[in-house]
């Protein structure tokens, strides 16, 4: 009796299973947003790293290449002020930075600054962006982002042959790299966003 107890349930664990799985295959919607993530990403420089940040907001972003763009923006926005957050840390640990070296890193810390006031004003000029203005703002928008990148260069350029341990120089550059590239990945969907003739409206 136990065991046609445990077949009943297994046979009822699998049908539930069977209906779970055909419902998330038969929504068009879902595959087609996650779809327009991996297109858009196509025209990005790191198209793996555009994909994997942006994907898991396929059904906020659905097809809208504005809030595409704003995504993308806010997912750089946060990676760079979680990696201002480890320098100043990592500055402030005794031992941690040489004393030749704290010059360049208390730089690259007030060039992210810089890139983390220049990628939010992108952001607050996105979310205010209209058609009467939209070549202007979006101008704003590429200009400041490029220079935030820029600002993300010069903070690794800044650093290099400076003395730092194995550890400390690793995760200084894994952090500013990927910082960088998300950076290149915004601007490469908004200028995308941009390149549209008829600006859609908000």
């Amino acid at each position: 009796m136990e065991g046609s107890f445990l077949r009943h349930a297994l046979v009822a664990l699998l049908i539930i299973l069977l209906q779970f799985s055909t419902n998330l295959a038969s929504n068009p919607s879902d595959n087609s947003n996650i779809e327009y993530i991996r297109t858009s990403c196509s025209g990005t420089i790191y198209r793996r790293l555009c994909y994997r940040s942006l994907s898991v907001y396929a059904a906020k972003i659905k097809s809208n290449p504005k809030t595409l763009a704003n995504t993308a923006l806010n997912i750089t926005l946060k990676a760079t002020k979680s990696t201002s957050r480890m320098m100043v840390k990592m500055s402030r640990f005794p031992g941690m930075i040489p004393r030749e070296t704290a010059g360049a890193v208390a730089d690259c810390i007030e060039v992210i600054g810089d890139s983390i006031d220049e990628l939010q004003d992108s952001m607050d000029e996105l979310g205010h962006i209209r058609n009467s203005n939209f070549w202007l703002t979006m101008g704003d928008v590429q200009t400041w982002v490029s220079a935030a990148l820029t600002d993300e260069d010069t903070c690794v350029d800044g650093l290099q042959g400076r003395p730092l341990n194995r550890y400390t120089k690793t995760m200084i550059r894994r952090h500013i790299l990927k910082v960088a590239h998300l950076t290149s990945n915004a601007l490469a969907l908004i200028n995308s966003y941009a390149a549209g003739s008829n600006p859609p409206s908000p």
